[in-house]
Formats: C-alpha cells, sequence, structure tokens
C-alpha cells in the first residue's frame, strides 16, 4: 500500500503542507510537487480541497485532527474517506491510524518532539500501531532523525521549521525519505 507514496516522494522528496487555499493553489501548479499534506479546512470545504489537490494528479493527506467540525473519535477518519476521497490521514491520535490502515488509507503519525519523554513514547506508540510512515517535527533536527531511524522501521518524515536546501539535506542525509514543509519556497528546491 504505502508503495505509491514512497515512489512519489522519491521522486520529488519536498512534501508541500498547505495550510490556506492561496497555499493550495500554489501547490496545484507546481508539478514536482506529487504530495500534498493539508493541514487546514473544515468539514464544508475539506472535499473540495482534496477534489482540487487530486485533480492534480497529487496525493491528497489529510491531517484529520486538524479539520474544524470533526471529533477525535473514529468516525471522522471514515467521515474523510467516504466524504473526500482522499489517500490517506495525518494524525498524532493511534485510533485514527488504526482505523485508516481499516479503511485501507496511507496513514502518517505525526510526532512533536519538545523533550526526551517524547522521545521515548515514539516506540511506544509504534507497538500499538503501525503507520506507514511517521512525521517528526520539528525536522531540523539531525541527530535526533537519525537516532529515531536506527530505533524503528518505520519510514520517517521530516517536518517543521524547514526553511533552506541545507535543512533538506540535513534530514535526508540523517535517515527521513522526505521532508514536509508549508514554506513555499521550499517547494520548488
Amino acid at each position: 500500500m504505502e508503495q505509491k507514496f514512497y515512489d512519489m516522494v522519491e521522486a520529488n522528496p519536498v512534501i508541500a503542507a498547505i495550510k490556506d487555499m492561496d497555499g493550495l493553489e500554489k501547490c496545484c501548479c507546481l508539478q514536482d510537487v506529487k504530495v500534498v499534506f493539508v493541514l487546514f479546512g473544515d468539514i464544508c470545504n475539506i472535499k473540495e480541497i482534496v477534489n482540487r489537490i487530486r485533480k492534480s494528479e497529487k496525493l491528497a493527506i489529510v491531517h484529520v485532527d486538524l479539520i474544524t467540525g470533526l471529533g477525535s473519535k473514529e468516525i471522522a477518519v471514515d467521515f474523510i474517506r467516504q466524504q473526500t476521497g482522499a489517500d490517506g490521514i495525518i494524525s498524532t491520535k493511534p485510533t485514527m491510524i488504526r482505523r485508516a490502515k481499516e479503511l485501507e488509507m496511507y496513514t502518517v503519525m505525526r510526532f512533536f518532539l519538545i523533550d526526551s519523554m517524547a522521545f521515548e513514547n515514539i516506540e511506544k506508540q509504534l507497538s500499538m500501531v503501525r503507520p506507514d510512515f511517521i512525521e517528526l517535527l520539528p525536522g531540523v533536527m539531525p541527530k535526533i532523525i537519525r537516532k529515531v531511524c536506527k530505533r524503528v522501521k518505520t519510514q520517517v518524515i521530516a517536518g517543521g521549521l524547514i526553511t533552506d536546501k541545507e535543512d533538506i539535506m540535513a534530514a535526508l542525509d540523517a535517515g527521513a525519505i522526505s521532508v514536509s514543509s508549508t514554506n513555499q519556497k521550499v517547494w520548488m528546491m
């Protein structure tokens, strides 16, 4: 299942993370962008957002925790699948990841690495559910990305605070398969 996603980020390891309609329009016009992380929307417009991305022949991965009007129950994933046709979800919640896997969607589990407890929690969370990918934030910590890549078998995406080519190369050299960024200049690197 994850092969298509992997192939698309291998073709271009920069994932466009969008936080508004302007970002949506810009990423859809970029030929090199293959995967889009949707970090905004509500139950009234998320279908339109996903349709625009898919019409541009890109994978649409919706951060289900950030969609206004959806709750934190697994039914939110069913809604995203049935009402939008999104290719996958991002979530910090194991229950959401588990449900998306049941629905044969791509899954990205997001981890905010703010301290050593958060770092140690990664393996515990992964033992509960096996997402296709994990996203580590902030993504400008190559030493930590390297440690995580050595400890887990799940492919790593680095996200957050990536602003230039040096950040991208450091994350990829540390073992991440790709980076995600809302910085539109990074999308074209």
